[in-house]
């Protein structure tokens, strides 16, 4: 899930423009982060563990000079969460040194190991770090190394890469994860995860980085590099369109706001009922609510106050308070509750521990009856390609019916968005999307892959 960025902005101070993407991509990974900037001689590197406005101050800022960056906010799939594999990367080469930031998963991890030198010492634990030793170790130009790494590696990647002169980003055959570029307002270029990492720099969208492609940046502009995608079908995670993508953001011209907006709306469509209000459980659920009740016809209300600051924490609470950990999250309005029939609006259930803490509580807050609707097929396998999906034992769509699972919940109704009604909403083919962790159908995937059941450590 990763967010990444790069900048190439002549004449500028690159890390600070990275930085505040970077802030815009926050939602994308809270474990670690880090920014490599290049003055056309060296790189300069700052990295640690939490959150940017933590690891960051003018005085590191200023540390990094130069006109190129790249960014990088970390979620951890494969490696552990710790410092050593934050990134960007910084890796050696006879034709100099390179920052490398990465966000995907790859799925022949351990194929490409292994074809790595014998003296090749890796001192991180994730594939991120194979993918970059592997263009250490291949041959000719930077963008000849690029190409010939596209080539082997399989599964989800979306990288941002800089040398001490050049800026590369570059996408995966298959276009799991997402990356755009834009244009800065003083001349040169951003890429981002998302686009509304290019709100906060005034840059102005451009276009996606298409599949397969390689970008170059350089002092005479920008260059386009195609390579052969006619194998690999079109792979976009389906969840960043329902959960992961900020709703300011847009895929392929289509804003992620209206995508979810008219999930809510289809969803209205296929699961009615008589209620007296509608709510969604902020934050990535709202326009799917709001699309809900337009539908609908009932009115729209807040029910759930989300605290801001409650997220990814040091400080564990204690075993009494932990099991009201979703009050520490969340806080009843009562008012719009009290002796309501509700219906409430959420974008998954995956393992199924908060949903029914979350009706226990609009229940304690006075709501007479709660029907969840979901704005997502049910979640049955895991996902291989960079999220932390649970294994098939967590997953409680995976060993149960929707009727035990409503039970489970303590709703008293409970329906979900069809797989047809969100390629409805979102106005794509299902041929055009990875929709594995709903149907166990993969892209890329090794079937040896597939039917292994990850560990809670291994992702």
């Amino acid at each position: 899930m990763c967010g990444i960025t790069g900048v190439f902005a002549p004449g500028r101070d690159a890390a600070r423009l990275a930085y505040f993407a970077l802030y815009a991509l926050q939602h994308r990974g809270q474990e670690s982060a880090g920014i490599a900037a290049a003055d056309g001689g060296t790189i300069r590197s700052h990295k640690a563990m939490g959150l940017l406005s933590a690891i960051f101050d003018e005085d590191i800022l200023s540390d990094l000079s130069g006109h190129i960056a790249v960014g990088h906010t970390r979620y951890s799939t494969t490696g552990s969460s710790i410092v050593v594999n934050a990134q960007p990367l910084l890796e050696r080469t006879e034709l100099g040194d390179f920052a490398f930031a990465h966000n995907g998963n790859l799925t022949n991890t351990d194929d490409l190991r292994a074809t790595l030198s014998p003296t090749t010492v890796l001192q991180a634990t994730s594939d991120s770090e194979v993918m970059a030793k592997l263009i250490v170790e291949s041959k000719g130009t930077m963008l000849d190394r690029i190409a010939a790494v596209l080539k082997v590696a399989r599964g989800a990647y979306s990288i941002v890469l800089c040398t001490q002169d050049e800026l590369y980003a570059f996408r995966d055959p298959w276009g799991v994860r997402p990356l755009c570029i834009g244009t800065l307002p003083d001349g040169g270029y951003i890429v981002a995860s998302e686009s509304c990492a290019f709100g906060p720099v005034g840059a102005q969208y451009l276009r996606e980085v298409e599949r397969g492609e390689i970008l170059r940046i350089t002092g005479k502009g920008l260059e386009s590099h195609r390579t052969s995608v006619e194998s690999a079908i079109p792979a976009l995670c389906m969840f960043e369109y329902i959960y992961f993508s900020r709703p300011d953001s847009k895929l392929d011209e289509r804003s992620i706001y209206m995508a979810r907006y008219a999930m809510g709306r289809q969803l209205a469509k296929e699961h009615p009922i008589e209620a007296d209000v509608v709510m969604a459980v902020p934050d990535s659920a709202v326009a799917g609510g709001i699309g809900y009740a337009a539908e609908s016809g009932l009115p729209y209300v807040e029910g759930l106050i989300k605290n801001r600051y409650i997220g990814r924490t040091f400080i564990s609470p204690d075993q009494k308070m932990r099991s009201r950990d979703v009050h520490l999250k969340f806080n009843p309005v009562v008012e719009n509750l009290r002796g309501q029939r509700v219906v409430v609006v959420d974008d998954s259930i995956v393992r199924g521990t908060t949903t029914p803490r979350i009706v226990a509580l609009l229940r304690e807050a006075g709501a007479r009856e709660v029907h969840l609707r979901i704005t997502s097929p049910p979640i049955k396998h895991p996902c291989y390609l960079g999220v932390d999906m649970a294994t098939y034992d967590e997953l409680i769509a995976a060993n149960y019916t929707v009727e035990e699972i409503r039970a489970k919940t303590g709703a008293d109704s409970l329906g979900y968005l069809s797989l047809a009604g969100l390629m409805t909403a979102i106005g794509r083919e299902r041929e055009e999307m990875c929709v594995g962790c709903l149907t166990g159908e993969y892209p890329n995937v090794p079937a040896t892959h597939q039917t292994r059941v990850l560990a809670k450590a291994e992702i």
